[in-house]
């Protein structure tokens, strides 16, 4: 079976192709169209399709739209009910379910020559579980436990996979919704909402949980896997902060007073799953697993062997979990995803074609992993652009931006080379079996998805990656899948006499993440960034910025 998935109705518009099982390709359409997660989630650009995400799709494949057997829409109108008896304040919802309705008939205007006919409704948590379930490793049969914002009635859902059968088990409906509650937070600060969501995790290690017990009146379990969670009075326990107002104290604490309730009733959500299913591994998925702080919580304290998050856990990764359930349903097996890098690539012709184009003075060494670790331990900053891009909003050693993580002041420097707050930290990526003698947390952690605790012994050696309360969100780097990093990573070591090196996001604040080469050329231009390895070639910024001949080859 040849499935075309899509997400489109609220946020982050993805599309994903699965044949006969196996992930081919998975894209944002954020990446093509170079807005911030494609669109914000308002009911007037419901209509708004992943047209290039998934034309890109099916050229990766060589089909074409009348080829698919199916379309999977991560969203069901037939399930949904008026905004206002869900007790929702919002009354534009009815143009979402309108467009929803139409989405065959939009596909087919996008995607010319596609039977409206083969367009099937997944519900939105359904499509959100089998992103993990389906997806995992070693989980033919696992627990499934997803949490967003919303979907089409409900918050949450709790499932079991066994075999190529996913069976719900529990569901929240709306109003009660944790990942709303954590979206009104992050307004309430500042921030924006359905985007920043990731700040507020930041901020609160800066605080301390005090406002705790007034949030539990609010956000609770209630003991039967559902939970009661609504009608915060956010202005009664601080003044709300402005987007450009520095941040207090107050912040800080509603934010650790948030993140803490938020993992209490996860942890019971978890315990109450586990009671029911008695399964070694629980997957995760939905806007709230992308909430590391509180998965290495679930995996610490909770009762599942092992836990495994989607990396595109969030809106985008329906458009693959839709695919993979329609695919397991026809009868197929679905296969893991081998990994992240699931987007766009282009072979080392097209990339020295890109830099010839553009005539940017550029080298071709050797190994290029060999001239990025000179660079780094030099304590230069590397924008990094190798292999297939990233599925998912987390930098994998694919669109990156790395550096030396024994220098403090890099961390400084790395958030002012991204116009980014400073409160926020930088993540460590190291070899996977290096990864135990410096970081304590679930291993292997190949998706930054879990906080570890930094060994107080490598504290002060790898200072830029330790955030303030001791913790990093590592990536872990397996030689097997990553060959590249892998000898990036020890050579650095061999020079530095450290395993790890940091890696954030190929990115400026407000922008998407890197995507083709013209992009990675436009960052590295703007932003004060020492090399750019983009494929085998090395772009130096003296040489780029150097007036007249500097002796320099053009790509070719």
């Amino acid at each position: 079976m040849r499935i075309l998935g899509i997400n489109a109705l609220f946020h982050d518009p993805a599309a994903a192709l699965v044949i006969d099982g196996r992930t081919v390709a998975a894209a944002e359409e954020e990446r093509f169209s170079r807005r911030k997660h494609g669109k914000r989630p308002l009911p007037f650009s419901a209509w708004e399709l992943p047209e290039q995400a998934a034309a890109w799709c099916l050229k990766r494949a060589g089909l074409r739209p009348q080829g698919l057997d199916a379309v999977a829409y991560s969203f069901d109108p037939a399930l949904a009910r008026p905004a206002d008896a869900m007790g929702l304040d919002d009354p534009w919802d009815h143009l979402r379910l309108t467009y929803a309705r139409e989405a065959p008939n939009f596909l087919r205007t996008a995607l010319p020559g596609l039977d409206p006919e083969t367009v099937r409704f997944v519900p939105h948590h359904m499509a959100h579980a089998a992103s993990g379930a389906y997806a995992a490793p070693d989980a033919d049969n696992c627990s499934v436990l997803v949490l967003d914002g919303r979907g089409e009635r409900a918050s949450h859902l709790a499932a079991r996979r066994v075999g190529g059968r996913l069976q719900p088990l529990r569901a929240q409906d709306l109003p009660h919704s944790l990942g709303l509650v954590y979206e009104e937070l992050t307004e309430h600060l500042g921030f924006l909402r359905s985007s920043d969501e990731f700040k507020v995790m930041a901020l609160a290690s800066h605080g301390t949980p005090r406002m705790l017990p007034e949030l539990r009146r609010h956000v609770y379990p209630t003991g039967d896997g559902g939970f009661h969670a609504a009608g915060v009075p956010w202005a009664e326990l601080c003044a709300p902060r402005g987007p450009d107002e520095p941040w207090t104290q107050d912040h800080a604490d509603v934010a650790a007073s948030a993140q803490a309730v938020l993992e209490e009733t996860l942890l019971d959500l978890v315990r109450w799953l586990h009671g029911r299913t008695h399964d070694a591994v629980l997957t995760l998925a939905g806007g709230v697993a992308l909430n590391c702080v509180a998965n290495s919580r679930i995996a610490r304290e909770g009762p599942f062997s092992r836990v495994w998050v989607q990396p595109a856990a969030g809106d985008a990764g329906t458009a693959l979990g839709g695919a993979l359930l329609l695919s397991a349903g026809a009868g197929d097996a679905p296969e893991p995803m081998s990994g992240a890098d699931l987007g766009r690539d282009w072979s080392d012709a097209e990339l020295g074609a890109w830099l010839k184009t553009a005539a940017v003075p550029c080298e071709k060494p050797e190994d290029i992993a060999v001239t990025v670790a000179r660079a780094l331990a030099d304590n230069g900053i590397v924008a990094w652009f190798q292999g297939r891009s990233e599925y998912g909003p987390r930098a994998l050693g694919h669109r990156s931006l790395l550096a030396h993580p024994g220098h403090a002041g890099n961390l400084e420097r790395l958030n002012d080379v991204k116009g980014r707050e400073q409160f926020r930290p930088v993540a460590p990526m190291v070899l996977a079996e290096r990864a135990a003698e410096i970081f304590d947390g679930p291993l292997p952690s190949p998706y930054m998805l879990f906080v570890h605790d930094v060994a107080p012994a490598w504290r002060d050696r790898v200072p830029a990656v330790v955030h303030v309360d001791g913790t990093a969100r590592i990536q872990t780097v397996d030689p097997a899948r990553e060959p590249l990093l892998a000898r990036m990573l020890v050579e650095f070591e061999r020079l530095t006499g450290l395993p790890v090196v940091v890696n954030t996001s190929l990115n400026t604040a407000g922008r998407p993440m890197v995507d083709d080469p013209r992009d990675a050329l436009e960052c590295f231009g703007s932003s004060p960034v020492d090399l750019l390895a983009v494929g085998p070639y090395a772009v130096r910024r003296g040489a780029l910025f150097r007036t007249g001949d500097g002796g320099e080859e053009v790509a070719r």
